[in-house]
């Protein structure tokens, strides 16, 4: 049980640090991911923790591919007559 609770910690540090360049701006993407955390805090099933979890590190993914898609734009923007 608490290795869940810290690996949920360390999700939710990560997708913290992880929302300060999100394109909608840093206090709106920690509101956001907040409220998610929020609703799921009261479950107790070992199964649906390690979904949420399994869900939580997708989305943390397609944080980093948006990132990389936003960093390549700019170096092509950069190189390159468009």
């Amino acid at each position: 049980m608490s290795s869940q609770r810290q690996r949920v910690l360390d999700l939710y540090k990560r997708l913290q640090y992880m929302g300060r360049e999100y394109p909608g701006g840093p206090d709106k993407f920690r509101q956001k991911c907040y409220g998610a955390f929020k609703r799921q805090s009261t479950e107790s099933d070992p199964g649906k923790i390690e979904k949420a979890i399994a869900l939580g590190e997708y989305v943390e993914k397609e944080i980093v591919a948006l990132y990389s898609l936003k960093k390549y734009r700019a170096m092509k923007k950069r190189y390159y007559d468009s």
